[in-house]
This record gives structure tokens, C-alpha cells and sequence, in this order.
């Protein structure tokens, strides 16, 4: 083992020792239970330990708790998109009618899919984001699009190629 990565396996592991609790009880203030709260916590250290960057800097650190409050901010707004995400996805199911029924391998794959695309989309501006999905999902033109925003219908083509534009250089990396 270096010396790098025992020096960071020993911050990582007084940064864990001396703070998790803070983190967690953090966490709790934000979601509904818990068992929720603690497995954030969790997913919040293994972001740390999963990037060399931020292994890196953990010697370092003289804010610990805002760096970890950081961190999880974002493990809590994923997590929380994707609760949202799946609980109007069963409520869409809940309201289909039984011959409709869709398998739950078909399920998790539409789920997935919904997920991936949230993801896709995450890295957009609200107005650019919502403008797509208006398009896309609800096939609104660019004129009711821009009334429903408040803005132009040469704002809504600039916001239609910027989304695709994204979503293409997402593709190509993938």
C-alpha cells in the first residue's frame, strides 16, 4: 500500500469516526426516516472514498462537516429526485387498468430508463429542462411552449437545441 493510500485510509477513517454520527442525524433533518438518513450517510462516505480527488483532500481539510455537508446535499437531492420519480411512476401504474398491466421486469427497465433520463437531463437549467420535456414528453409546440414560460419562441429554439445538443454529447460519451 502507498503512502498516499494509507494516509487517506487513515483521514477517511477519522473523518468516519468523528463526524458520521453529525452527518447522519444532518441527513435525518432532511428525509423521512431514520434507516434512510443512515444509508445516505453511508452513500455520502462512499462518494468520498470512491474519489481520488476528494481522498486526496481529506488531510487537508479545515471544514470537514461543510465538506461532508457538501457531499451529501447532493446524495440527498439524487435521492429524493429518484423517490419522486418513483412514486409517480406507481402512481401512472396504480391508475392503468388491470388488462394494461405491465410485468415488473418491464417495470424496473421503465424505471431505470425514467432514472437515466433524469440524470440525462439533470445538468440543464430549469427553463431549458422543462422546455424539453413540454416538447418531447407532452409534444407541445415551441409558440405554446413559450407562453406557458414567458419568454420567446427564439428563446425556446435556443433552449430546444441547447437540450439536445446535451443530451447528444451525453450519448456519444456513454
Amino acid at each position: 500500500m502507498s503512502e498516499f493510500e494509507q494516509t487517506s485510509r487513515q483521514a477517511l477513517g477519522l473523518l468516519y469516526r468523528e463526524h458520521h454520527g453529525w452527518l447522519r442525524n444532518w441527513i435525518l433533518r432532511r428525509v423521512d426516516s431514520s434507516a434512510e438518513a443512515a444509508d445516505l450517510a453511508q452513500d455520502t462516505f462512499v462518494k468520498v472514498l470512491a474519489s481520488p480527488d476528494n481522498l486526496g483532500r481529506l488531510a487537508e481539510l479545515r471544514q470537514p462537516r461543510s465538506f461532508l455537508a457538501t457531499l451529501a446535499q447532493r446524495t440527498v437531492v439524487d435521492y429524493l429526485r429518484r423517490r419522486t420519480l418513483e412514486r409517480a411512476w406507481l402512481e401512472t401504474l396504480a391508475q392503468q387498468p388491470e388488462a394494461v398491466a405491465i410485468s415488473p421486469e418491464t417495470r424496473l427497465l421503465l424505471l431505470e430508463t425514467l432514472i437515466e433520463i433524469d440524470a440525462m437531463l439533470d445538468g440543464l437549467g430549469p427553463r431549458v429542462r422543462q422546455a424539453f420535456l413540454w416538447s418531447q414528453l407532452e409534444g407541445l409546440g415551441y409558440a405554446e411552449i413559450a407562453t406557458r414560460l414567458g419568454v420567446t419562441v427564439s428563446s425556446v429554439k435556443k433552449y430546444m437545441a441547447k437540450a439536445t445538443e446535451h443530451c447528444l454529447r451525453l450519448m456519444l460519451v456513454s
